[in-house]
């Protein structure tokens, strides 16, 4: 689903050549129908499998966008010579990245591009955000993540996140105490990659994030279009890359490479 950075976040899921306006379909019945086929978001070919949330096996091996480094930027090889495609590498890699703290199921370090400043945060269902460095490169920012790893969370508990089971924060002062705890790991790293390289941003501005959901579910069951190819309930709600039905929940960018039929009010 594409995001917009309204109050609550707008919602829009592209199907076909159409593009349906979700926040306006809350309240009322939706139903989704998985067609049995499966195109590959890269080439198009079709494939028995999603691989990666969308690909076939074929590009899951080979393409840079589908390595194991783009979980564990840290491992990144770029430099040595070994990218599955450097030109993709250039512009997705080789260029400025924000490393920041996240509330979405708690507090949480991770990564996104520069560009992808806030969008990342509303795909991951955050109802704050805040940058903490901003450095260089793909890999430097998974070296400073790496950092802070043993002191909080990288990953979201996605189940407490759709409950709605989650207490605002005060960022600033969780940056505060993580850099004090970290400071001598980040200035060797500064000294070994050069102090404009990895730059603590200490005056970020915090970002809030409200979603259209109204009613948040007690239980949360998920929906599996390989198991269950029709998907039917009345919309709830919306919050990261997730449907809130009153029947269940799903993932929708997981199926996104899934050809589906959709309908709802004014479909």
């Amino acid at each position: 689903m594409h995001t917009d950075h309204a109050q609550p976040v707008n919602y829009s899921l592209p199907i076909g050549d159409s593009v349906i306006p979700m926040n306006a379909l809350i309240g009322s019945k939706i139903r989704i129908e998985y067609e049995g086929v499966i195109n590959c978001h890269h080439c198009g070919r079709k494939s028995k499998k999603s691989f990666n949330q969308g690909y076939c096996y074929p590009c899951f091996q080979s393409l840079a966008q589908c390595d194991s480094c783009i979980m564990s930027p840290e491992k990144c090889h770029y430099d040595a010579g070994t990218c599955r495609e450097p030109e993709w590498g250039d512009t997705h890699c080789m260029t400025d990245h924000i490393v920041y703290l996240a509330n979405s199921s708690g507090v949480k370090v991770g990564i996104t591009r520069l560009n992808q400043v806030p969008t990342r945060w509303m795909d991951q269902g955050a109802i704050q955000a805040l940058p903490i460095f901003r450095v260089a490169t793909r890999k430097l920012s998974g070296l400073v993540e790496t950092l802070f790893k043993e002191q909080v969370a990288d990953k979201t508990n996605w189940r407490k996140m759709l409950k709605g089971e989650v207490d605002f924060l005060h960022l600033p002062s969780v940056r505060d105490e993580l850099l004090d705890n970290a400071w001598n790991d980040v200035v060797a790293l500064q000294k070994e990659h050069g102090v404009q390289s990895i730059q603590v941003i200490d005056d970020g501005d915090e970002y809030e994030f409200e979603y259209p959901v109204e009613e948040f579910p007690t239980k949360v069951v998920t929906y599996n279009l390989d198991k269950q190819p029709t998907v039917e309930g009345r919309l709830m709600g919306i919050k990261g890359q997730y449907l809130i039905l009153d029947s269940g929940v799903i993932n929708i960018r997981k199926f996104g490479a899934y050809q589906v039929n959709f309908y709802g009010s004014g479909n």
